[in-house]
């Protein structure tokens, strides 16, 4: 069915915008194109501006669709793509998709205090946990070092498991070691997916938004990373819409004619 007048300018005001255009958008726009319009008016909002770089809200895109508690494929391919014609390189963008893998670590920071809390009610002895010897104090060190910071989230993970802190530390550490991301900008990243609507780690938002912070980013700048984070909500809308469109093509009802279903 071809595109009616106001169907074809809102399409090519998103083409306009974002340089791309596929099937899931144009599901949502032949069902409900008002809708369209009024998403296209948010997302300008969040992003019109350019508080952050173009290919750094791309980031932001990005790593909230890779996190594996997002894992919105088609978003991820949408906006790699974009973060190439904006300039983006492929060693940034594979730093930025590895950053992701932090979300998992929240686990462990959860889990570990409660752990702790545990094994004091029920009396449980954690031989070697009481104290932090010399050992945890250089692992300790050596994290700040490495990571440039350092938040009481961690001591209960380094006393309980010095050997996998470390392991962490080491494997957290890459991206600082090879300088393809500006500090202030993996900071930003990382602190989109800790405050995504699919994961909501408070505790490790406030901690990289502080480090952002220091390290120079605006309070505008992280304003625009979380409202473009909280875009996200559109994935469920792109993944459903087609899948409507699907099911009143098979029986053939007209879009918008919901009242036949």
């Amino acid at each position: 069915m071809a595109l009616n007048k106001q169907q074809a300018e809102l399409k090519q005001q998103f083409v306009d915008q974002r340089g791309l255009w596929d099937d899931d958008w144009e599901a949502i726009l032949k069902l409900n194109p008002s809708y369209l319009a009024a998403y296209i008016n948010l997302r300008n909002a969040s992003q019109q501006k350019q508080r952050l770089a173009p290919k750094v809200q791309e980031f932001v895109y990005i790593a909230v669709a890779a996190s594996t508690t997002a894992i919105h494929t088609p978003a991820v391919r949408a906006h790699i793509q974009a973060a190439l014609k904006v300039g983006a390189t492929a060693d940034e963008i594979m730093e930025v998709i590895g950053l992701t893998y932090l979300v998992g670590i929240h686990t462990v920071t959860l889990g570990a205090p409660i752990l702790l809390e545990l094994m004091e009610e029920l009396g449980i002895d954690g031989a070697g946990t009481s104290t932090f010897d010399a050992e945890r104090e250089r692992i300790k060190s050596d994290f700040v070092k490495q990571r440039g910071f350092w938040t009481d989230t961690w001591n209960p993970l380094l006393q309980l498991d010095p050997q996998f802190f470390e392991a962490y530390t080491n494997f957290s550490s890459l991206p600082s070691k090879t300088g393809v991301l500006e500090p202030k900008v993996r900071e930003i990243v990382t602190c989109a997916f800790d405050a995504a609507t699919t994961h909501l780690y408070g505790r490790g938002t406030k901690i990289h938004m502080r480090n952002a912070l220091r390290l120079g980013a605006t309070p505008d700048e992280i304003m625009e990373m979380l409202e473009i984070t909280s875009l996200m909500g559109i994935d469920g809308v792109t993944a459903a819409a087609p899948l409507l469109r699907e099911q009143l093509s098979l029986q053939g009802i007209a879009n918008g004619n919901s009242s036949k279903i």
